[in-house]
């Protein structure tokens, strides 16, 4: 059993207040994820976050291929970090950490998703060349989204 992980960060020249009332938001997910995925809430993002919180989606990652993606909210602190877990979904595994700190002139955002790939052998054989560029590919559009939004990080 393979279980990967992809970690980012980012700064931004926001507040923590600004980045926490951003990213803590559901509905917010669809404006940083690639228009492609053709990203649908269908339940759970009507109420601020909240640790128990189940959030359904309707998400095409790959192919045009339509998949349901439920995820819940298994951890919170406010402004400082959250936890979402897939409950059904894509993956065998989706853990995502998502961590906020204030940093001089703005906040640091890091990410860290640990996740394994379905179909045993065969999903690992098609990691390298179809899931982690993919992944890679949807967290640098959020940075670039993100960077659009809100400007660009200048060192303090």
């Amino acid at each position: 059993m393979k279980i990967y992980t992809l970690h980012t960060k980012q700064n931004l020249p926001i507040t923590l207040q600004q980045a926490w009332g951003f990213l803590s938001d559901p509905k917010n997910l669809k404006t940083i994820t690639p228009s492609y995925m053709s990203f649908i809430i269908q339940s759970g993002a009507d109420k601020p976050m909240f640790a128990g919180q189940i959030i359904q989606y309707i998400v095409t990652p790959i192919l045009g291929i339509k998949t349901k993606w439920v995820t819940e909210i298994t951890h919170i602190e406010d402004k400082k970090y959250f936890v979402d877990e897939q409950r059904f979904g894509p993956y065998s595994l989706w853990h995502h950490k998502h961590f906020l700190r204030e940093i001089p002139g703005g906040v640091e955002m890091e990410d860290i998703v640990d996740y394994k790939i379905p179909m045993g052998i065969l999903g690992q054989l098609v990691h390298p060349f179809l899931v982690k560029p993919k992944l890679k590919e949807i967290f640098e559009y959020r940075e670039k989204k993100l960077i659009e939004l809100f400007g660009e990080y200048k060192e303090q």
